[in-house]
Order: C-alpha cells, then structure tokens, then sequence
C-alpha cells in the first residue's frame, strides 16, 4: 500500500460516493417514481424484516413523504409470510389499489414467479435488492441492483439500505434540478446516510469502498439528533452518552433491537419507530422493541442449550462436515442467531430448522463456517426444499418435516465434496503480539482510525503471553452468558469482557499458571470516561502449544498473519 492509498483509506469524504446513476436501474427507477409522484399515484416500499430491510424502507419513506408523495410501506410477517415478495401480498396489493407502485427495497431479485403474477394483474413492480439472483431474473417494470448483467457500477457492495439510499439520491435530483438537490431534499440525505450506517453495519456487507464512507459518516450522525424514534433507540440502547458512536454499538446496540421487532413477528412496529415524528410514540416503541429484544436473548438462550443437546445426543454426526438440526419448539425468527453460534461451537457451517407440526413444514436459517458456500449448497440440494435463498455466509430455507432427513444427507454428501478446511481456515489470525504497556489510552485511539470496523475490516487482533488474573473470572448478562474479568501483566491491569463465553470461567480458574490471550482492544465509554478495554476472543495456558486447554473444542492456537 502507498501512502496515497493510505490516506485515500483514511480520508472518508461523502463526495467520493459514486454518482447513483451508475447504479444499473437507478435512473429507470427514479423517472419511474418521480412520474408516479407528480400523477399522484400510491406509492407502497415492500420491505423485509431485518434491520437492513427496516432502514431501506425508512430511507424510501422519508424521501418520498417529503417530497409530498402518497406513500405506505408493506412488511411481510416473518412467521407467517417468510422472507420476500409473495402472492398472497401482490394479490392483496393489488386489490386494495391497482393502480399504485410497489417497489421493493432489500427483497425481490429472486421473486421470478411473484413478478410475473404482478404484470399479469397490472401491478406496476420496481425491485431493488443486493442479494444473489438465479439464472432467470424477475419480469419486474425496472430492476435496480449493483450485480446485474453486464454492470458497470464501480461499487457492487452496497446492502439494501445503501441501494435504497442510491434511489433517493437520485429521486432528490429529479426533484430539484436535475443534477442537484433542493436544501430540504439534500438535508434529508444527509440524515439519511445514519439509516444507510445502521443497515450496513447489520447486514455484515464488507466495509470498504462506498460502505466504509456511509458508515463512517453515518456514525457521527447518530451521536447527534435523528428525530424522534433514533433519539428514543439511542436512549434505550444507552448510547446517547457516548460522544463517539462505533461499529459496534450498532452491531451490539441498535440493530438488536431493530432485528428483534422483526424476528418475533413485529417488524411494522420497527419501521414505524424509525419513520414517526410523535416523541411519545417514539419512546413507546422503543421500549416495546428493547423489551422485544430481551424476550429473544431468553428464547435463544434455550434454542442454544437444546441445539447443544441434539448434537451429543446424535453420535453419528460427529464426523459429518455440516450440521442440520430440527426441533418443533424453535422459534423460527431467533434460530439465525443461534445458528451463528453453533456453527462456531462446532466448527461447522450448521442449518437450524423450526418445524411447524400442523403443517409439517421446517422453515430453516444457515450460517456458514471457514468460508464454505452455503448459497451453492443449498442450490444443490434444491430438489429436498420448498424454497432457499440468501447468500454464500447466510441462507434461509423452507423445508417439508419428511424430506429433512434427505436434505441433510444430500447437505452432507455435497459439503464433503466441495468443503474441506485447513487448519489455516479455522486458526485466529493475530496481527502482532504485543505487551499491555504498549497498549496505552492515546495508541488505541489511534488504531480506532482504522475504523468503522466489520467485514472486510477487521479490528486488529493482538496476543499476549504470561498474563495473569488479578481475581477470580465473574459471569455477567442475562442467564450469565457473558465473563468479566481483570488481568494483569508487568503491573499493567485491564478489564477484559468475552461475550458468550460464560463457560470459561472454570476452565481459567482451573490452570495452574500464567495464560496466552488473543484479544481486540477498544475505548470503554462510560459516564464520562474513558479507559482502554480488551475483548477477549480465545485464550490458553501459556506456554507451549501442548499445553493447550483441550477441554473446550472452540479453542484454537493463534498464529500470526503471514
């Protein structure tokens, strides 16, 4: 890297975003909606229940409420209608206003049959989506995505917020005169790169580019006021004393909560927090979706400890390179996250699956591990399942009770073909190791320069060798998920946290010795102040790696990046 690039990745400018009409479909969209604007047309933004499908809705909305459009928006019930455009809800579009436009934000690229039923009832349709498409793409009016066919758009990155954001900037330049924005279009752009932020961060798309410009600036926008509904998130998430906002209180903070509407069947209400001007309201919601997200924790908590508890029970799976679980108590909006964290306990891509007993139906969400295709393998096995989709990290599956035991088989047959991880696939990669003296208050701000951290940009992960602990480890969190602990080396004490890694309490207290840590190192703020904090993601004894603790499988030797 030069230094030109070096500061080039540094410098994190709104003007170095790409005109959106560079964007495949964006200019066709936008003439399309100005139109349906001016004739005074029901404009309807069918969006999707996760946090990047919420705030592509709410970016949409506010545009075109402003511009004075006749707007509503539809999200699908997670439950009950599954992810995307369906035909039930084109029908019902249709019938209650035939003649509005329906544009879909986050969702859509891959509703081949839903297109065409809309175009035989007339129903105008713009998709915009950033997910992966089949070999046929939909018979919608216009498509709008960064990865179509033959494209040109220099960023393909951008998640559905940052399409959606890409539409109303250039709907703002329709409005105005042609190349620029009214004053009230563009400050309403601006605010809307906080939106564009949050479901960036959320939809775990890389964060370089385009994205590391809208989160970057997105970021300190949410420190600041956002209206009504952010302002009461910000509140509950107790983030509205921090005066530097991250990646992470996003991750960890608000999309959480926003997720957790949508998860359990309530994302209308998510929306709503983020499109109403009545403060009362605002705080209602956000404390009903705060509420909503502790319901989750305690619900995925149990999905965690029965998916744990099917795995030993089922010794033949042992060497199997995937894991498929079902159970019928699995609540169908929480089994992603769980997913997620058994795939990382086992070292595995893993598909958990809610099984509807009345309807003898699974509705099932994947997470990959070590790089493993996940999309490509659910293609695959396409023949078992009603319907999949998602992408090569994440998918989501609809399956009939009787055909799982096929779909795992064939799942396993072809993971075992096309799937087989090194030691390197599955090590930590460290990027120095270090002494807790070289971490001082003033390095790690410097080092928080090379944010926003995410994909694609990780925060730099640091060793350690010879700590010691100052105190016994204490669990911490609801059902004592999460460890707390103080460590010292040469004299230097820092607090660490490791999230979801209550289990290790034991295991520390019980090495006779100095330990090995690997660790992220980040600026805790609270009330006020601010001290350097580690968070801890993997440890051993120190020493050699014979003397590895061995007990828990997830434990692997860190190795520095070559």
């Amino acid at each position: 890297m030069t230094r030109e690039d070096a500061l080039a990745f540094l410098r994190t400018e709104l003007t170095d975003l790409h005109d959106p009409a560079l964007l495949p479909g964006v200019p066709e969209a936008a003439d399309l909606i100005v139109d349906a604007l001016t004739s005074g047309r029901r404009i309807t933004i069918y969006g999707d229940y996760d946090v990047d499908g919420v705030t592509a809705t709410s970016i949409l909305w506010h545009c075109l409420t402003l511009a004075g459009g006749k707007v509503d928006y539809y999200i699908p019930s997670r439950l009950e209608e599954g992810y995307g455009l369906n035909c039930d809800a084109v029908r019902l579009l249709h019938e209650e206003d035939p003649e509005r436009l329906v544009v879909t934000v986050d969702c859509g690229i891959a509703s081949v049959k839903e297109a065409v039923l809309a175009r035989e009832l007339g129903l105008d349709l713009i998709i915009t989506d950033h997910h992966n498409f089949a070999e046929e793409l939909p018979a919608a009016k216009v498509l709008v995505h960064p990865r179509l066919p033959d494209t040109k758009c220099p960023f393909t990155d951008l998640c559905g917020a940052g399409v959606a954001f890409k539409l109303a900037w250039a709907i703002s330049q329709r409005l105005g005169d042609g190349q620029k924005a009214s004053p009230k279009m563009r400050q309403f752009l601006i605010s809307a790169v906080g939106l564009a932020a949050m479901g960036t961060v959320a939809d775990l798309v890389p964060l370089h580019g385009e994205n590391r410009i809208l989160v970057s600036y997105g970021l300190k926008l949410l420190g600041r006021s956002q209206g009504p509904g952010l302002d009461a998130l910000m509140q509950v998430a107790k983030l509205t004393e921090n005066t530097e906002l991250s990646s992470e209180d996003i991750g960890f903070g608000l999309a959480p909560r926003i997720n957790a509407a949508g998860r359990l069947g309530q994302a209308r209400l998510a929306v709503e927090l983020l499109t109403t001007d009545n403060e009362q309201r605002a705080i209602s919601l956000a404390n009903h979706v705060d509420q909503l997200n502790q319901n989750r924790q305690t619900v995925e908590r149990r999905i965690y400890k029965q998916a744990k508890e099917l795995v030993a029970d089922n010794k033949d799976w042992e060497d199997d390179p995937v894991l498929v679980l079902a159970h019928p108590d699995w609540h169908p909006g929480v089994i992603g996250i769980v997913a997620s964290r058994v795939a990382e306990r086992f070292e595995r891509p893993t598909v958990l699956i809610a099984l509807n007993e009345e309807e003898q139906l699974g509705q099932g969400s994947g997470r990959s591990f070590a790089e493993f295709d996940l999309h490509a393998g659910l293609t695959a096995c396409r023949d078992h399942l009603v319907s999949f989709g998602g992408h090569k990290a994440a998918a989501g599956v609809r399956v009939m009770s009787e055909n799982i035991e096929a779909f795992r088989d064939a799942l396993v047959a072809y993971t075992k073909e096309h799937h087989r991880p090194t030691d390197r696939d599955v090590e930590l990669r460290v990027d120095a190791e270090i002494s807790f003296n070289e971490l001082t208050h003033g390095a790690v701000k410097d080092l928080d320069r090379l944010g926003p951290f995410g994909m694609q940009n990780r925060r730099p992960v640091f060793s350690a060798t010879h700590v010691e602990l100052v105190e016994p480890p204490r669990k911490m969190g609801g059902g004592d998920r999460h460890l707390s602990l103080r460590v010292k080396q040469s004299g230097k004490v820092f607090r660490a946290v490791a999230f979801g890694k209550s289990d290790w309490a034991d295991q520390m207290e019980a090495v006779n010795g100095p330990l090995a840590l690997c660790f992220e190192v980040n600026i805790n703020r609270f009330r006020g102040y601010e001290n350097v904090e580690l968070r801890l993601i993997d440890w051993k004894p120190s020493g050699s790696p014979s003397e590895a603790n061995t007990s828990a499988a997830s434990l692997k030797t860190p190795t520095p990046a070559g």
